[in-house]
Parts: C-alpha cells; sequence; structure tokens
C-alpha cells in the first residue's frame, strides 16, 4: 500500500500577529492584551508594555515580511496561516471607524502573498483582545463585545473578500478554559472567575463565531470558515472503567467547542455539567438561530497527548501540559515537557472526522527547541536540525495514514514556520521555525534570517506533494 496526499493539498507554514510582527505601538495600532504578557502565561499582565516584553519587537515581520514571505515562497508554500491584530485595526475595539493603516499593512501583507500564489488562512482574533476591551468591559464576559467583533469582522470581510478565502474565527478557542485573560480578554483574575461567568464568556464566543461565519458566507460565497480547537487525544491511564470514564469526560471538556461550532447546538453532556454546577447560560432571543451557521471545515492545532485517570494519586499533571492531564508512561517528551505522539495525530483526525464529517485542516503542529546556529561547510549559517525533521516526518507519515483511512483533510501548517516569540513562555529561545532568527531573549541580535536543514527537508516535501517522505 502506497500512501499519498491529495493533489490539492494546502502544504504551508502558520504564525501569529502577536508573535512575530512588533511594532506594537506603529501606525495607529492600540495595546492588547498581549502588550501586557512579557512572561506569557506565567504571571499576571502588567500595566503597561515593558521593555522585557519581546513581543514588541518580535522578529520584526512588520517591516520584514516581504524578505519573510519571498521566503516561504521558496519553500514552496501553497498557504499561510497568519492572524491580523484586532488592535490595529480597531485600536480599544470599540471605536466606530477602523484604522486606515493598519488595514493597509494587511492589504500589502496579502499582496505579497498572492504575488507567489501563496493563499492568505486568516486568524481573526488569535490571543489578542484589544486591552481596553479586556479592561473595560471584562472581555467576552460582556455580551457587547459580540458587537465589538461583529464590526471588526464586517470590516476585515470587506476589505478582503478578494484576497482572502480562508478564515478561522477564535485561536484554540477551548484554551479558555485555562487562560481566560490570554484566549477571552478576561480581566478577572482566573481564581476569582466564577464557571458560570466563564461558561457565559464561552457562549458569547459561540454566538459571534456563528455569526462571523453568517456575515461572512453573505460577503462572500466563496469564503471557507473554520473554527479552531486545541486538540489533545486523551487516553485512558488503565482499562479500569473509572479511568475511562473520567477520559470521557475530561474529552468533553474540549469537544464541547468543536461540537457547537460544527453541528449549532449545545450537547445535552454539557446541559448535564451545566445543572450539576449551577450554571444557567443566558440566550438572547435569536442566539439558537445565530449557532446554527455551523462553520464549513474544523481546523485544530496538535503538539501532544495526555492520559487521565480516576485515582487521585496519579493525578500528578504532566510537565508543560497547558490543559491538564497526565504524563503517559511510553511516551519522549521535547525540551519543554509536551510528550510526542505521531499517532495521536492520526487518532484525533479519525476521531474529528468520524464525528462532524466535515473537512479537517491541521493548522499547527511543530517542534519547540534550542536551536544552535552554526556555519556548515560551505561557510553558511544554519541550524543542524534533524530532531525537527525527524518529528514532523514522523508526523505527516501518520497524516497520511488518516488520509488513507478516509479523513477528508484541506492542508497541513506548520507552527512557527519562521522563528517567533513563544505564546506561552514569551521566549525565542523555543524555536520552532524553519527559519532562523538571529534574536535573543536578552534582546540582542541582528534580526537577520537563516536556512535552517529543516527548510530545505520541507521543501523537498512539498514540491514532491509528500511523496519525499515515504522514500
Amino acid at each position: 500500500m502506497s500512501l499519498q496526499f491529495p493533489k490539492d493539498f494546502l502544504w504551508g507554514g502558520a504564525v501569529a500577529a502577536n508573535q512575530l510582527e512588533g511594532a506594537y505601538d506603529i501606525d495607529g495600532k492600540g495595546w492588547s492584551t498581549q502588550d501586557v504578557m512579557p512572561n506569557g502565561i506565567k504571571t499576571p499582565p502588567t500595566e503597561v508594555p515593558t521593555e522585557d516584553n519581546m513581543k514588541l519587537i518580535g522578529i520584526d515581520f512588520y517591516h520584514r515580511y516581504k524578505e519573510d514571505v519571498k521566503l516561504f515562497a521558496e519553500m514552496g508554500f501553497k498557504v499561510f496561516r497568519t492572524s491580523i491584530a484586532w488592535s490595529r485595526i480597531f485600536p480599544k475595539g470599540d471605536e466606530l471607524e477602523p484604522n486606515e493603516k493598519g488595514l493597509q499593512f494587511y492589504d500589502d501583507l496579502f499582496d505579497e502573498c498572492h504575488k507567489y500564489g501563496i493563499e492568505p488562512l486568516v486568524t481573526i482574533s488569535h490571543y489578542e483582545t484589544p486591552l481596553h476591551l479586556a479592561r473595560e468591559y471584562d472581555g467576552w464576559v460582556n455580551r457587547k463585545l459580540i458587537g465589538f467583533y461583529e464590526r471588526y469582522v464586517r470590516t476585515i470581510f470587506t476589505r478582503y473578500k478578494s484576497k482572502v478565502k480562508y478564515w478561522l474565527t477564535f485561536n484554540e478557542i477551548n484554551s479558555i478554559l485555562e487562560l481566560p485573560f490570554m484566549s477571552g480578554g478576561i480581566n478577572t483574575p482566573r481564581e476569582k472567575l466564577s464557571k458560570q461567568d466563564l461558561y457565559q464568556a464561552i457562549h458569547h464566543e459561540f454566538v459571534a463565531s456563528a455569526l462571523a461565519v453568517k456575515i461572512g458566507h453573505e460577503t462572500n460565497p466563496d469564503f471557507k470558515i473554520g473554527c479552531m480547537v486545541l486538540s489533545m487525544p486523551i487516553y485512558p491511564m488503565t482499562p479500569h472503567p473509572n479511568d475511562v470514564i473520567k477520559t470521557m469526560e475530561s474529552d468533553h471538556k474540549n469537544t464541547f467547542f468543536a461540537d457547537v461550532h460544527a453541528r449549532g447546538y449545545y450537547p445535552g453532556y454539557m446541559k448535564r455539567f451545566f445543572k450539576e454546577n449551577g450554571i444557567t447560560i443566558h440566550f438572547e432571543p435569536g442566539d439558537e438561530e445565530i449557532l446554527k451557521h455551523t462553520v464549513d471545515f474544523i481546523s485544530f492545532s496538535y503538539y501532544m497527548s495526555i492520559c487521565e485517570t480516576a485515582d487521585p494519586k496519579l493525578q500528578i499533571r504532566g510537565e508543560g501540559n497547558m490543559i491538564g492531564g497526565v504524563a503517559n508512561p511510553y511516551l519522549e517528551a521535547s525540551d519543554w515537557g509536551w510528550q510526542i505522539d505521531p499517532q495521536g495525530l492520526r487518532y484525533i483526525l479519525n476521531a474529528f472526522y468520524d464525528r462532524y464529517q466535515k473537512p479537517l485542516f491541521i493548522v499547527e503542529n511543530g517542534l519547540g527547541a534550542m536551536d544552535q546556529l552554526v556555519t556548515n561547510e560551505k561557510g553558511e549559517k544554519t541550524v543542524e536540525d534533524d530532531y525537527r525533521i525527524n518529528y514532523i516526518k514522523e508526523h505527516l507519515i501518520q497524516v497520511a495514514e488518516a488520509i488513507e483511512d478516509g479523513v477528508d483533510l484541506m492542508g497541513y501548517t506548520t507552527w512557527g514556520c519562521i522563528d517567533l516569540v513563544s505564546a506561552s513562555n514569551a521566549e525565542l529561545k523555543k524555536r520552532y521555525g524553519f527559519i532562523y532568527v538571529d534574536r535573543h531573549d536578552d534582546g540582542s541580535g541582528t534580526l537577520e534570517r537563516y536556512r535552517k536543514k529543516s527548510f530545505y527537508w520541507y521543501k523537498d516535501v512539498i514540491s514532491t506533494n509528500g511523496n519525499s517522505l515515504f522514500e
């Protein structure tokens, strides 16, 4: 049996505006939640942006995007996933009129992509709510954010209706469960945030996301609009029925988000959860109808799997696991404690497709590592990142297996295709890219770009439509 990828498979890479653009206060941009998170998710936000926040400069993509898109084109990208910084378009988030200079930047970026035949895949809200909306309204806890988001969505859909075909409404929307400030712009500290307010905020995001699908299809019927969830296969630690039920309940916390996006209504298991936890979701008139505007496809990130157990003695959270879970004793881990499980990607692809029968898109996958810049025998600066090549290769082989299983998969974009600032810890030493950027956590560096060994490897994968993986 020979495995292969579809002829129109969308190969590419993924980034987020807040992790690479920099230029945090240029051309009318307002402050976002990311601008006051100098340590990522580790500590509470600061009052104002501080110089130790690596994201304020990022890798200066705002001024160097032409150079970087050219490198993506050299690799053969068919698609480039990025995000629009909401606070570039509406600096405070609640203005009536958008910032023209912000709109023009993305016009120029998308034009540069099309110059090389690269399709933009755009995340509308990627972990960067305008800071004013977080502090003045408590983020998505406040229903007014639906209206602000709608205005933002109508603005960018109208502006880019001939330049962007693929859209994602919220990045890793289920991460709001663990990261309410970063994911949902919720200013109330997590330890003080009630379950009632948290799930009401989630409802507001669901309505906003479905509204975006409705508006998008009205703006341009050719738009393909997806949700984006953080996927994490959960295995029972043992075959004990208690562990299996615990796994099911933990899995429901995440499948809930894709269920509402793909099916258009709240599942029964969540109604039970709400009843048992004293939660009453307030639906405004029309919400139920809006939720029926379901997504065209399901996109997701995949980095690791986890285990679950009902035994409290074994409930030791795995190192690096952002969304709970117990470490799997059969798996190795990355430098940051993220367990490496290529087969888990095949498993989650099948699980999603069996559940929803909608096209899927892997929009994040990759290995964060402490790369070392060296000079090769040709005198060129590079990184000998065979570990990254092996990681991606093993995952892509499992992707091919899932396609052979019958999964309808649109494409694959590796996370951080060029080195950028980590979302979780705001460091640059955790590098994902095929392109090395000479910038370091102490702020030093020239910002020069260098092709890693994996750059040429991925170029070969794309040019052969994945066939080189099996040679």
